[in-house]
């Protein structure tokens, strides 16, 4: 409920300064922001990012494939039908750990990324160099 009140006061705050600002208020705002986004350097940290986050990307899914393999495999060992489902239980268990830990891991390594574009970026921008 706090978050549905913060968005409407936030939505009615941004529309009032919006107002009195005015569309040429807007304008010089996109302009700047443009010219900010289309310098080499910032343009060359996001192509990083997004690099290392298509490479980071594909682990997960590997992940998740191995482990509903393991899965399938756990479920058709040999063995009674309570057998079959305490190992489909125990691997399905193990897998969704090893999934959640791909998960952090690659999240992880997306912050990082963006940690280290933005540090690179030059002295006006959030970082030095």
């Amino acid at each position: 409920m706090r978050g549905k009140a913060g968005l409407v006061i936030g939505l009615a705050v941004g529309y009032v300064l919006g107002t009195r600002a005015g569309r040429e208020r807007y304008e010089q705002i996109k302009t700047q922001w443009l010219k900010v986004w289309d310098t080499e350097a910032v343009q060359t940290q996001v192509t990083k990012v997004k690099d290392f986050t298509k490479s980071q990307a594909m682990a997960l899914p590997s992940t998740l494939w191995d482990s509903a393999v393991k899965v399938v495999q756990a479920a058709g060992s040999k063995g009674s039908a309570g057998q079959k489902l305490d190992a489909a239980l125990k691997v399905s268990k193990d897998s969704a750990d090893d999934v959640g830990r791909a998960a952090q891991t690659s999240t992880q390594a997306v912050k990082d990324a963006v940690d280290d574009a933005t540090d690179d970026l030059p002295e006006n921008g959030r970082g030095g160099a």
